[in-house]
């Protein structure tokens, strides 16, 4: 399952409760579009903003619509015996594995880190991705910390950062990772305008945001680059620019946000507080880049 397109949906949640009809929605399109994998609380999944019990039932949800399709479930927390409790929620609810970032407030040391992992790994009895997310954790993977916890039980992936945008720097950092981590343990990148480029130079997944919403332009990026088809998915990847550009202006939770609301996916307040729906001239510019950008990946 750590390979092709795994798609990260949105989790709209109100104030007090999660909106469970627009959630079980968004997981059965991408079920039913073929994805490789689903990925529920993820970042885009606003996971450390909800209650354990929120989690446990987006879990169970996620699990329950996608048919069939191996759900991976986030379990990150401050406190390492949350994150055994949220792992064992998510294998209780019948998840295919389990993603991980080490979430902190102190700032943790590489052997903290580690230890996160071994912990975590030590109480699995499904396969965990590492989530290498250092603008959100403020924490940088060094290479061998990535050998030495590939080599835990049950490693099975790592989501690693944006690749270069020059593709022979993307092959290189690929490649210089793929020394220290075994070929058992595949490699997945995210930061979505570098899908295409993370997938040509190496990677075997694609973590993806936007496939959350728009499964079909994503699986056909993701395939192309896995048939060697580079011109092609670069062309369909470059036809999604618009979209990337308010992903980086806005951040890619906010912007999904209001393409779900826009599409009638979910209702307008779908984000937990403190996030603020975008509104006013932000809001114009996300719905003038889906008429222009959704015509032309649908052809």
């Amino acid at each position: 399952m750590f390979t092709g397109l795994s798609a990260f949906p949105l989790s709209p949640v109100a104030e007090e409760s999660i909106d469970e009809p627009a959630f079980a929605g968004l997981v059965s399109r991408l079920h039913l579009a073929g994805v490789d994998s689903i990925g529920a609380l993820g970042s885009t999944g606003s996971y450390a903003y909800l209650s354990g019990e929120q989690r446990k039932r987006i879990a169970e949800l996620a699990v329950d619509a996608a048919e069939g399709t191996p759900v991976l479930v986030g379990i990150g927390a401050l406190r390492t015996v949350d994150v055994l409790r949220h792992a064992e929620d998510a294998q209780n609810a019948g998840a295919s594995a389990v993603l991980l970032a080490p979430v902190s407030y102190q700032p943790l040391t590489d052997d903290e880190v580690y230890g996160l992992y071994a912990d975590v790994t030590a109480r699995l009895s499904v396969p965990l991705c590492v989530y290498d997310n250092p603008g959100t954790t403020r924490f940088t993977f060094s290479d061998e910390l990535h050998g030495r916890i590939a080599e835990l039980p049950n490693v099975a992936s790592v989501k690693i950062p944006a690749t270069p945008e020059d593709q022979g720097e993307a092959r290189a950092r690929v490649r210089n990772l793929r020394r220290h981590v075994p070929g058992h343990v595949s490699l997945g990148v995210s930061g979505d305008s570098a899908g295409a480029g993370g997938l040509l130079a190496g990677c075997e997944a694609w973590y993806s945001v936007l496939g959350g919403l728009w499964p079909g332009v994503c699986l056909r990026i993701t395939r192309a680059a896995q048939r060697g088809d580079a011109d092609e998915a670069r062309r369909l990847s470059g036809l999604l620019t618009p979209i990337w550009t308010l992903f980086g202006r806005y951040g890619s939770v906010r912007v999904v946000a209001a393409i779900a609301d826009h599409m009638g996916l979910t209702g307008s307040l779908n984000l937990p507080r403190p996030l603020r729906e975008l509104a006013g001239e932000e809001r114009t510019q996300v719905e003038d880049a889906v008429r222009t950008v959704l015509p032309a990946v649908e052809n």
